[in-house]
């Protein structure tokens, strides 16, 4: 009956509840999100409607539609719209709390004081129905902070670049494999900013000198568990030029390389492709490259910072599938950057409760201890 999904409903959103940050009703007229109460009269009732959007992947339409059938909130879409707009800092706010209890890193080390650490990533958003329209959605958030300063609309034809993205002085961009490209690396260098980013074999010949290559395997077979290698190598930047870069690199524990391993195995078997032994033994250690100075940054703290996207992207390894699910906003930037955050703290949301459930307490939902 009705009546019974109403009370499921409420239910649902009393269990929520409990996962969001103390004074998170409060932030929300601080943070500008309730500056008006008409028709929406409460923070509960904001996030309830913008929830309905961002987690279910409903169109503005489609979300208005269903807060006015379950008699949460009778208001248009354009109205709705403008609430997401004006709730992005607040929906940040919401994250960067949700951050600190899934333990990802919130407060910026004093070793990183002079950078702003930027993690680089992008996502297909495939729109439902008759359009069927794809986008790449390129974004970076903050590290320390997770807002996200920039964000880029393209369509598939578009890859993973780090030329996607505004550099300035102080910036330190880290992405994943599909971002060790030299020309992405130019890029950021003649912008005056830095990077850190994942190499993947054969992205680009790794140079000794300039008339030898850098065999990865001869140099990484050395290394101890817990031996981070720091070697100063060169990449071609034409034929008779060759570019200083620092590879890192540090050999995984026999029980994550054979994941890894049967995971490269097993995506190859699906696309029916050989795998030579040289790039399955690779797998057995995670390696970097970065345009930082030893002077500046130690060995240990390059893949320290390194761990700390990881981890970032662990609590997000929902957000891909949560990001690619919906109506993203397109012609206004605000609003697109504010669905992004909002696509960030479900992603958290959902992380918090999957820990807390798992492994803090046998009801799977935190108390608030008053006090």
């Amino acid at each position: 009956s009705e009546s019974g999904m109403n009370f499921e409903v409420d239910a649902n959103w009393k269990l929520l509840v409990q996962f969001l940050p103390e004074g998170w009703e409060d932030k929300a007229q601080e943070l500008g999100a309730l500056t008006r109460r008409r028709k929406i009269v409460s923070a509960e009732v904001l996030l309830r409607i913008l929830l309905i959007h961002l987690a279910d992947g409903c169109s503005m339409r489609e979300t208005v539609v269903r807060a006015r059938e379950v008699e949460l909130v009778d208001i248009s879409d354009v109205a709705l719209l403008k609430r997401l707009k004006s709730s992005s800092e607040w929906l940040r706010w919401l994250s960067v709390h949700l951050a600190e209890q899934v333990h990802l890193p919130v407060q910026k080390p004093h070793w990183l004081q002079d950078f702003n650490v930027r993690l680089v990533d992008a996502s297909v958003i495939t729109e439902p129905g008759s359009t069927g329209s794809d986008w790449r959605l390129h974004y970076s958030i903050e590290l320390f902070g997770l807002s996200c300063d920039h964000f880029q609309i393209t369509d598939q034809k578009v890859g993973e670049s780090f030329r996607n993205y505004p550099v300035a002085r102080g910036d330190l961009l880290i992405g994943d494999r599909g971002y060790g490209r030299i020309a992405g690396m130019n890029y950021v260098a003649e912008h005056e900013g830095d990077f850190l980013v994942r190499l993947s074999n054969k992205a680009f010949q790794v140079m000794k000198n300039e008339h030898e290559e850098f065999n990865l395997l001869d140099h990484f077979r050395a290394l101890d568990y817990g031996e981070i290698g720091d070697f100063d190598v060169f990449y071609r930047v034409s034929k008779d030029q060759l570019k200083p870069i620092r590879l890192c690199a540090i050999k995984k524990s026999p029980e994550i390389a054979e994941r890894s391993k049967k995971g490269v195995i097993r995506t190859a078997s699906k696309k029916q492709q050989s795998i030579d032994e040289e790039t399955l033994e690779l797998h057995e250690y995670v390696f970097v490259v970065t345009s930082l100075a030893r002077d500046v940054l130690s060995p240990e703290e390059v893949m320290s910072l390194y761990r700390m996207r990881w981890q970032v992207e662990l609590a997000f390894k929902r957000l891909k599938s949560i990001l690619g699910l919906g109506h993203l906003p397109k012609t206004d930037p605000d609003s697109a950057k504010a669905w992004l955050h909002g696509k960030m703290l479900i992603a958290l949301l959902t992380a918090a409760i999957v820990e807390q459930g798992r492994f803090f307490s046998p009801w799977g939902y935190p108390l608030r201890i008053r006090g």
